[in-house]
């Protein structure tokens, strides 16, 4: 291995929306592995030596307006990751979490939906497998949200689907997965990188302003803070561990609160506020 290879890999973490926190985290786990390994003679040196840690910026996503988002939904309804699309913008999930969620944890009469499983992409010995993982980011990655109208409507569309194709497919159907909301037409789980890979190529083929698929995370959360929504409750929603996380990302987006706490110091010092 050497120095390139590992700054190839933290491209590819960054590239596929990883934080600098958790690249971070990679390199020192990694430093120390190395480090262990040359120590009992495994290796004659540890390329990690030879590279600087990467630094700590803040990252601040792109996010579609309302009237980008419902426009991608709107066009997207044919495609196979429209659900995957519709829980990430609107419930502001993570690629893994979207793909993760199972029908079992899902509340139909009080429409709340517990997310409890992620789903993995990982390559072993050439042979790419998904599968699922009922172990979250963090602690608080372990929610329950309430589900809105509208995708409470996809997620019943979904299941009259995956019952159509059950009966339709017979035998080749794969009725492993059939706890899942995200799979294919046989049953098959949905690869996260195809994910994000035909967002791609959906947003190409409808001319529409290029975006990660991790971004649709950031405007579910740029739509809320917009309106107002406090930014605890944000928080909360998004399953981030601590509101400061929130903050460092989101805060330059909460403008109407910033101008609010002004009005209100403006008030005071000029007399307006009587109470």
């Amino acid at each position: 291995m050497k120095p390139k290879d590992i700054e190839n890999f933290y491209d590819y973490l960054y590239a596929g929306g990883v934080c600098s926190n958790t690249v971070i985290h990679y390199h020192a786990i990694l430093h120390k592995a190395f480090k262990q390994a040359f120590k009992d003679e495994l290796i004659t040196a540890n390329p990690f030596d030879r590279i600087d840690r990467p630094k700590k910026n803040k990252f601040h996503g792109e996010n579609y307006s309302e009237e980008e988002l419902l426009t991608l939904l709107n066009v997207s309804k044919s495609e196979l990751i429209y659900s995957a699309i519709m829980l990430a913008g609107g419930l502001g999930l993570r690629r893994s979490e979207a793909l993760g969620i199972r029908w079992s944890r899902i509340d139909w009469e009080k429409k709340t939906v517990l997310l409890d499983t992620k789903m993995v992409e990982y390559k072993e010995n050439g042979v790419v497998t998904v599968k699922p993982v009922e172990e979250m980011k963090n602690k608080s990655s372990r929610r329950t949200l309430p589900i809105p109208e509208p995708i409470i409507e996809m997620l019943q569309e979904e299941l009259a689907k995956q019952n159509l194709y059950k009966k339709m497919f017979r035998n080749s159907y794969n009725h492993e997965n059939d706890d899942y909301v995200c799979v294919n037409q046989l049953g098959e789980f949905i690869k996260p990188s195809y994910v994000s890979n035909r967002f791609n190529e959906v947003l190409k083929k409808y001319g529409l302003r290029h975006i990660r698929f991790h971004d649709l995370r950031h405007t579910f959360a740029s739509i809320l803070i917009g309106k107002d929504v406090p930014l605890i409750n944000v928080s909360n929603f998004l399953g981030h561990s601590d509101i400061s996380t929130t903050a460092n990302i989101y805060a330059h987006l909460d403008k109407a609160s910033k101008q609010a706490s002004a009005d209100i110091i403006t008030d005071i010092l000029t007399g307006k506020d009587k109470h």
